[in-house]
């Protein structure tokens, strides 16, 4: 088994004023007025999301802890880097 990688992305609403996610975690959805809040709700979220919506029963009695702890990347957009 290869090591999962997911990607979360922070988009901006800018009549909303919030962050928001689009990511390939099942479940996973993220509303935020900053990217410290969206960071801190997707390290919450994202890791009991990803176990119970990525990865079989079969999967979690055969696989190496290794394997089974995933990647989370999550990328900004430029507006907020600078």
């Amino acid at each position: 088994m290869k090591r999962h990688v997911f990607i979360v992305k922070a988009l901006w609403d800018k009549e909303a004023k919030v962050f928001y996610s689009e990511s390939d975690i099942d479940g996973l959805y993220i509303e935020a007025k900053n990217l410290k809040e969206f960071e801190e709700i997707m390290m919450d979220l994202a890791p009991d999301l990803i176990l119970a919506n990525h990865f079989s029963k079969r999967d979690n009695s055969s696989a190496s802890l290794a394997d089974m702890i995933p990647a989370i990347s999550l990328q900004v957009p430029q507006m907020a880097i600078a």
